[in-house]
């Protein structure tokens, strides 16, 4: 069985039938990074949940880079450590710590690597609504709680 395979399996497994919560934080981030690559404010806001304190922050943060004439191409998120602290079909409680790569600001002459981002740990909570995971709450600083939680190592883009 593929590494990646067994991972989801096990995810799974222990979650009681709540979903592979790296696979919703990959394909989060995926439709974060197509958001950004093409400046769209309704797409990073579809992100989070409406009234979200960190939904207002991004949609902020891109709507600056959109009016210096720039966006964000290449965004990936490096997934260094991850703690499932509670998981449902509907819900996930996570603390994760990431890091930005790759990314690069695009505009009329300019492309600009970005600089390397460090690791950050944050506790997010995501909620399934609509066919899609929103984030509910992304706070900086959780600590992991590595004695009740399964626990994901990095996944290299």
């Amino acid at each position: 069985m593929r590494p990646e395979l067994l991972s989801m399996c096990l995810s799974v497994c222990l979650t009681g039938g709540a979903p592979a919560a790296s696979a919703v934080l990959h394909e989060w981030d995926d439709r974060r990074a197509a958001a950004w690559a093409s400046s769209d404010v309704a797409e990073v806001r579809s992100l989070y949940v409406p009234g979200s304190p960190a939904g207002r922050a991004e949609v902020a943060m891109l709507r600056a880079w959109r009016e210096r004439g720039l966006r964000v191409e290449g965004m990936r998120m490096q997934l260094v450590d991850l703690d499932v602290r509670r998981a449902s079909a509907a819900r996930l409680d996570l603390v994760v710590t990431d890091r930005l790569t790759g990314a690069v600001a695009a505009g009329p002459g300019v492309r600009l690597p970005l600089p390397r981002d460090r690791a950050t740990t944050r506790r997010v909570v995501l909620v399934h609504e609509g066919g899609l995971w929103r984030v509910a709450q992304s706070v900086e600083g959780a600590r992991p709680l590595r004695t009740t939680s399964w626990t994901v190592r990095s996944r290299k883009e």
